[in-house]
């Protein structure tokens, strides 16, 4: 076998973080025909770090087609606290940057508008990037005006070229999903205005280690990024960070501020002082990264044990949430339909469809009150407070919650 090299500085990858087996595609939910023929493509899910750059990866065994393909199923607005979110973002950027109708907002990695439409409510000029089609169908129903295409260099000098330059760039959760992570960052410069502002959001890795977040590597997922690391991708493209905040989304995620290696923004306290936490924290020693695997494997054996008392004592348990975190934690710990009955989703393009590998059924929230389950395992535990919100009257038939990561514990 040949051994796999780094995706960024191409030293060889000698190291695990975590290796989770053989996983379907995360996001790839199936159709009742496509469950009945039994051709379920699984694919090799390993996570490994360059003891050079400490960027962790996973191995590039997917082509991107094959996730981010014409029919996408992720739609950023179906998370009523995401769209909460990038409005918080859009009225916090306009007044820091002074954006008006003079201006661009660039997205990269739009979705279906869910952040770009609070800036065409403030009349301030858009351009979303997209590569899915139907995601960016959805969005120009919003009135974002959407270009369908995988953000790269090549991308980036096209659009320069026909006059396409930006007060402030964003990006956002898209980091980690690109697999060649060199020309997607050298992308911005050709786009970037000289004194323009670039904004990466991304789960920090830090956390990820923390709380054993393992469930947040997935195909989709190439890299799983520290400031350590993604400084070191963005000096290479003549970009630095200059700023950073620290947010609660996804479990614990940095939105890093960014600008050309020229420009005049100063450094903040606050990226400084990440930089040395990642360091006191060994996020810059290999040995870190070792002990990541035995504490993975506690959180899944929690897990079935769960599943076997509470089967044992006849409960049915389903679950809330066909989000790609979940599935790689239910195919880690080899959940079936024996386990978990069925899952269930706001998101219409999801129903009626099955989790890839459980094939466990996908239905509308409002199913809940008719099959009234037992325990209702919350898979995007980062929704942990809005979906319990939404529906906590799973309490009337003695329904409970159950957190499954970090740790097992039923909770409501």
């Amino acid at each position: 076998m040949i051994q796999p090299r780094c995706r960024f500085c191409n030293e060889p990858l000698a190291h695990t973080l975590v290796d989770l087996g053989l996983q379907p595609l995360a996001n790839s939910n199936l159709t009742a025909e496509q469950l009945e023929a039994g051709a379920e493509p699984r694919y090799p899910l390993h996570a490994r770090v360059c003891s050079n750059c400490f960027l962790v990866q996973v191995d590039d065994v997917v082509p991107a087609e094959a996730i981010f393909d014409q029919d996408y199923a992720y739609f950023s607005s179906f998370s009523s606290s995401w769209v909460a979110h990038a409005k918080a973002y859009a009225d916090a950027m306009a007044d820091r940057l002074n954006l008006g109708p003079e201006s661009l907002v660039v997205e990269v990695a739009s979705n279906d508008g869910y952040l770009l439409q609070h800036f065409v409510a403030m009349d301030v000029p858009v351009l979303g990037i997209e590569p899915a089609a139907n995601t960016a169908e959805a969005a120009r129903a919003k009135g974002v005006a959407t270009e369908v295409a995988f953000f790269n260099e090549e991308t980036a000098i096209r659009l320069a070229a026909r006059g396409v330059h930006a007060d402030l760039m964003v990006a956002n959760n898209v980091l980690a999903h690109v697999p060649d992570i060199s020309a997607f960052v050298a992308g911005f410069r050709h786009v970037l205005k000289g004194e323009g502002v670039l904004t990466f959001e991304f789960p920090h890795l830090l956390k990820l280690i923390e709380q054993v977040q393992f469930d947040t590597i997935y195909h989709e997922h190439f890299s799983y990024l520290s400031l350590l690391a993604v400084e070191q991708v963005l000096a290479a493209s003549g970009l630095r960070a200059f700023d950073l905040e620290r947010r609660a989304t996804h479990g614990g995620s940095l939105r890093l501020f960014c600008c050309h290696t020229g420009s005049s923004r100063a450094e903040t306290e606050a990226l400084q002082a990440l930089r040395g936490e990642e360091m006191a924290k060994g996020l810059g020693r290999i040995e870190t990264y070792l002990d990541f695997t035995p504490r993975v494997e506690e959180v899944r054996d929690s897990f079935r044990a769960f599943l076997q008392r509470a089967k044992a004592d006849g409960k049915r348990i389903a679950a809330y949430g066909a989000a790609a975190k979940g599935n790689t934690f239910l195919n880690y710990c080899a959940a079936t339909t024996d386990d978990i009955v069925a899952a269930f989703d706001a998101n219409p393009a999801k129903q009626g469809r099955y989790l890839p590998g459980t094939h466990a059924p996908i239905l509308a929230p409002e199913q809940l009150r008719e099959l009234k389950p037992d325990y209702l395992v919350l898979l995007p535990w980062n929704l942990r407070d809005e979906i319990m919100g939404l529906h906590g009257y799973i309490a009337e038939w003695g329904g409970r919650f159950v957190m499954a990561s970090p740790r097992t514990e039923v909770v409501g």
